[in-house]
């Protein structure tokens, strides 16, 4: 299996199945003599977990599935500072219920990779999806932080945050980023996201689920990061985000809403300020990213999230016979599932936008910050 790593020079592989031993990540390109703080990783890695609650209420969105996800660093740091090599990290497995998937064994789940997965490599670990499963952006998540880390180091002034925009329906009326963490939905809105979250008990209790977006600010990345031609800072972007798995989509700025405009609306009016010494745009239809190149204004995205496929409704799927051929079934789905991933996503989109960012500026040094 090809396709386990991202990056050029910051790059990181993943391994590791969602019933396995356990997750890991290795990290190459890492400057050396730079101080981490793996606190702030497991930080980051506790708001993707499963199994969590925020302000101590239940989050009727995420599984009940229950890991520490507990980071242990095998290489690469010594005395808190990168050497130069690469950085191993493994997450342990604890909360696996592999009994809860064993009547998938030769029927595919509708909305997940089961069938493509078979059809592609003729076997599949069936325990909760195996490498497909949504527990592998645990590691992107680990490598994530220690991205941005670096990144700030060079950067201090770069800051990503993502926040769900809509959900089951439901979509934010104000964005107060400080309200981010204090409501289940991540949204930074707290009367918005008290409406989502009680649409989403509701689907939880009819055994269904939900999409949203999510969307991320990008501020203080100054202008000229991003390659010409294939590695243009928004496609990189792009494959970045479009490699989680329950995304769907992704827009930039004004995004498919420019299909509607004119070029004299669309286009970002420029104005120097500070004497001359810098530029500013009067709005951000681009979304801070021109000729695939940062212009150093805000750059902003949305990523459409899918329903969680797991539902617990029945529901018609086919199934691999002994014989070679496929047969016609139906399946109800067990186990510990999300309603809504929007709110675990959130981290991992910050995690692939700084991966990102941190490979792209490791390509573009002199860049002044």
């Amino acid at each position: 299996m090809s396709g386990n790593s991202f990056g050029k020079i910051f790059k990181v592989t993943t391994f590791g199945e969602s019933h396995g031993n356990s997750l890991g990540c290795v990290i190459d390109g890492v400057p050396a003599g730079l101080e981490i703080d793996f606190t702030k990783v497991q930080n980051a890695l506790d708001r993707r977990r499963p199994g969590q609650s925020l302000n101590s209420k239940n989050n009727a969105s995420v599984t009940s599935r229950s890991e520490e996800d507990k980071i242990e660093v095998l290489s690469g740091i010594f005395e808190g500072k990168t050497q130069g090599t690469s950085i191993g990290c493994i997450i342990k497995n604890k909360s696996q219920h592999s009994s809860d998937y064993g009547n998938l064994s030769s029927v595919f789940r509708p909305g997940h990779a089961d069938y493509t997965y078979f059809m592609k490599y003729g076997f599949r670990d069936y325990r909760g999806g195996g490498r497909s499963s949504g527990r592998e952006t645990a590691c992107r998540v680990a490598a994530g932080e220690i991205a941005r880390q670096i990144l700030v180091h060079y950067c201090p002034s770069v800051k990503i945050t993502a926040y769900t925009q809509r959900a089951a329906g439901i979509s934010i009326s104000k964005v107060d980023f400080s309200q981010i963490e204090q409501n289940p939905l991540r949204a930074p809105d707290n009367e918005a996201a008290a409406l989502m979250d009680e649409k989403i008990q509701l689907l939880r209790k009819e055994g269904d689920s939900a999409g949203g977006i999510v969307a991320c600010s990008i501020t203080g990345l100054p202008a000229g990061i991003g390659e010409c031609v294939f590695d243009k800072l928004d496609a990189v972007l792009a494959h970045a985000i479009m490699s989680i798995g329950a995304v769907k989509g992704i827009e930039f700025g004004a995004g498919f809403s420019a299909s509607d405009l004119y070029g004299s609306t669309n286009n970002d009016s420029m104005n120097v300020e500070n004497s001359g010494s810098s530029v500013s745009f009067a709005t951000n239809n681009s979304g801070g990213i021109l000729g695939g190149i940062s212009n150093g204004n805000e750059i902003f995205f949305r990523a459409a999230i899918k329903p969680v496929p797991s539902i617990y409704k029945v529901q018609k799927t086919v199934g691999a016979g002994e014989n070679g051929k496929f047969y016609d079934t139906e399946l109800q789905i067990k186990g510990r599932h999300d309603v809504c991933l929007c709110p675990r996503i959130v981290p991992v989109i910050e995690a692939m936008t700084a991966i990102t960012l941190c490979d792209l500026f490791l390509q573009n040094l002199p860049a002044k910050c």
